[in-house]
């Protein structure tokens, strides 16, 4: 059994009052780890600590340069452990190796890119209209920032908030799920040898009414970056609304993946396999929804159903297995009951609906690869997230319809849809209500390209060259070149 311990001001510390909590391997169903279970004394350590070090000792000193330089040594340093990372998280999440592994090697890149931007924060001069004076701004960063994660990437996620927030000279104060903590306190030994100063990064495990509360609501928190569920986010929101703290939030998502009748099939059969089933369903971009265009509907889906027959099954470890368990109980817990919703509500169940049979998955938290069809979008399977490998199928007839299905929803995290039209690929381009579309193409992502939702998927965007802004604060600073001052009592 793995013991861990919290990372606060560089030091390593059991929670305040000794508490723990177990891990739990998602394929054997056994705690296979202790982690500190944290409480409010122990963020608000973390929060001095992060404060501390943001305002003083050798951090706010160091140029961007300097800062630049520690994010790409941490990048090698994820590089050099990339494999033994990624068996952390498929142990901790029950993701397939293939997946995690590969996220592993390329969570580097975000080091090495916001590592490249760190000394090309620039301000402006303005040629402002006032005479004898100097104007320009500067960029700055905001202070203790937040990252809260969900369990389903853990280091992936943390990392498109870290980067940036390192990079533009804040501090941090990693919060991880409370199903995925390992990873995170793994990487804060990478972070420790890349010989980041004490305070800069610290991680501080525990459960949301404990932990979360102290650190969305402490007045030194600046800023609050969550990926989550839209329930938690909108708390988060409000919480810090209050004290008017920054916040990106990417939330759910119910994806629409749309096929038309002159997509390149077998391609668009594998985008759609990949988009609900690859990740067992538990990513917030998941093409959770096909459409399909009625004049292919029959012979698609039949396609993509043989497809997903041929789904291997087990431990995530296992290269060679293309669908692995379920991350937690209660998500197992709720993909089942949604699979139970959407029979009560006359979808068709067309393939799996249920836990697997076979003795060697009766430990593991796993369920089948489902298919409904004759799915209506109004039905709760079509609308509400289910995050988990369940797939609604609803037929469209015109671009029209397929625009209005597609956008006939809350959420606006992602889209996808599969044509050879290019006139259709910009006009649909342009009409979807997402933060990403995907053409001819599913579940792709850069460090390079902005991430965000639409709607209830979320403010605010990571990746990208415009998401260190979020990071940022700018000031205006005006000097007066005049000999003299004018009348004190008018406004210049």
């Amino acid at each position: 059994m793995q013991t861990y311990k919290m990372f606060i001001d560089g030091q390593w510390h059991d929670a305040a009052d000794g508490e723990t909590f177990a891990s739990d391997n998602p394929f054997t169903g056994e705690a296979w780890a202790v982690i500190p279970k944290g409480k409010k004394e122990d963020a608000e350590r973390a929060i001095v600590a992060a404060r501390k070090a943001f305002t003083s000792g050798p951090w706010p000193k160091l140029t961007a340069s300097d800062r630049g330089h520690l994010l790409r040594r941490l990048g090698d340093l994820i590089a050099e452990n990339a494999e033994r990372l990624a068996k952390i998280e498929v142990v901790d999440n029950g993701k397939l190796i293939n997946e995690m592994l590969f996220q592993l090697k390329y969570i580097p890149q975000w080091y090495y890119y916001f590592g490249g931007l760190a000394d090309k924060i620039e301000g402006a001069v303005i040629p402002i209209d006032k005479p004898d004076t100097f104007n320009y701004t500067r960029n700055e960063p905001l202070g203790v920032c937040v990252g809260i994660t969900a369990w389903n990437s853990p280091l992936l996620l943390l990392s498109y908030k870290l980067a940036p927030a390192l990079a533009a000279g804040n501090t941090f104060i990693a919060k991880p799920s409370e199903f995925t903590s390992a990873s995170t306190l793994e990487l804060a030994r990478l972070v420790e040898q890349a010989g980041f100063p004490p305070g800069v990064f610290n991680v501080v495990t525990g459960f949301g009414a404990d932990v979360g509360e102290t650190l969305t609501t402490h007045e030194h928190v600046a800023k609050i970056a969550f990926t989550g569920s839209e329930a938690t986010g909108r708390k988060i929101g409000e919480v810090a609304a209050r004290s008017f703290k920054k916040v990106t939030l990417e939330l759910g998502g119910k994806s629409p993946h749309i096929v038309f009748a002159d997509a390149e099939i077998d391609n668009a059969v594998n985008g759609v396999i990949s988009g609900i089933f690859a990740a067992t369903g538990q990513t917030c971009i998941a093409g959770s929804r096909l459409l399909i265009e009625r004049k292919i509907h029959d012979q698609f889906l039949e396609k993509v159903i043989a497809l997903a027959k041929t789904a291997c099954m087990g431990d995530p470890l296992l290269t060679s297995t293309q669908v692995g368990p379920v991350t937690t109980t209660p998500q197992l817990d709720k993909i089942l009951g949604y699979i139970d919703i959407a029979k009560k509500e006359g979808a068709e169940c067309v393939l799996g609906g249920g836990r697997p049979t076979e003795p060697e998955f009766a430990k593991g938290w796993f369920v089948e690869p489902t298919i409904f069809s004759s799915v209506r979008n109004d039905m709760r399977i079509a609308q509400e997230e289910v995050f988990g490998p369940v797939l609604a199928v609803i037929p469209f007839d015109t671009d029209e319809e397929a625009i209005h299905i597609a956008n006939d929803t809350r959420y606006g995290l992602a889209a996808g849809f599969w044509t050879q039209d290019m006139r259709r690929i910009l006009r649909m381009s342009a009409a979807i209500q997402a933060g990403t579309v995907w053409v001819n193409t599913y579940r792709t992502i850069s460090y390079m390209s902005p991430l965000g939702g639409y709607k209830h998927s979320g403010i605010g965007r990571e990746n990208g060259l415009s998401s260190i802004q979020n990071y940022l604060q700018t000031k205006s600073v005006m000097i007066s070149t005049a000999s003299s001052v004018a009348n004190p009592f008018i406004m210049r």
